[in-house]
């Protein structure tokens, strides 16, 4: 067998011992995962509230109490996280929402939310309203897509006035 033969095995070789460990170490992250939102799921209140403000921040800018900071991850603390300033009884605090609820939350309102720890977790009622659903994200092709529906309703609309004429 020529060297380059050896070459491609070992490489194979290596590959696979790689997709074993990633496979190995994926399993052991979605079981602490499971267990994490287990004790979210316990842990879980209902909670009345009013929202002051809502914005994506760094941990460190958040205001966020000084344990929360030392306890997460170094690559968190550079992120920008979702943030909400809220009223909860007499006290004002700052929150880490979900990326679903974040964007579905509204500023000024006073809302049904549920909470487990400082972490809001679902949006369950606004106080005179329902539940606004968040917003869906534009991808890049949806906006070529409107630019040419928006073409052809223009184009409609000259050819309507000018029969009208």
């Amino acid at each position: 067998m020529p060297w380059w033969g050896y070459l491609i095995i070992g490489i194979i070789v290596v590959l696979l011992g790689i997709l074993v460990a990633l496979f190995v170490v994926g399993r052991k992250l979605q079981r602490r995962q499971v267990e994490q939102e287990k004790q979210m799921k316990a842990m879980a209140q209902t909670v009345s509230m009013l929202v002051i403000d809502k914005k994506k921040m760094k941990l460190k800018d958040s205001g966020l109490p000084e344990m929360v900071l030392e306890q997460s991850p170094k690559y968190l603390r550079r992120v920008k996280m979702p943030i909400v300033k809220a009223k909860i009884g007499p006290r004002v605090m700052s929150l880490i929402a979900d990326g679903k609820v974040f964007e579905s939350l509204p500023v000024k309102k006073e809302v049904k939310v549920v909470i487990s720890g400082i972490y809001i977790t679902e949006l369950k009622s606004v106080r005179g309203g329902s539940v606004i659903a968040a917003p869906k994200k534009k991808t890049f092709l949806d906006r070529f897509r409107k630019g040419k529906d928006s073409g052809k309703k223009t184009a409609q609309k000259s050819s309507s006035n000018s029969k009208k004429k």
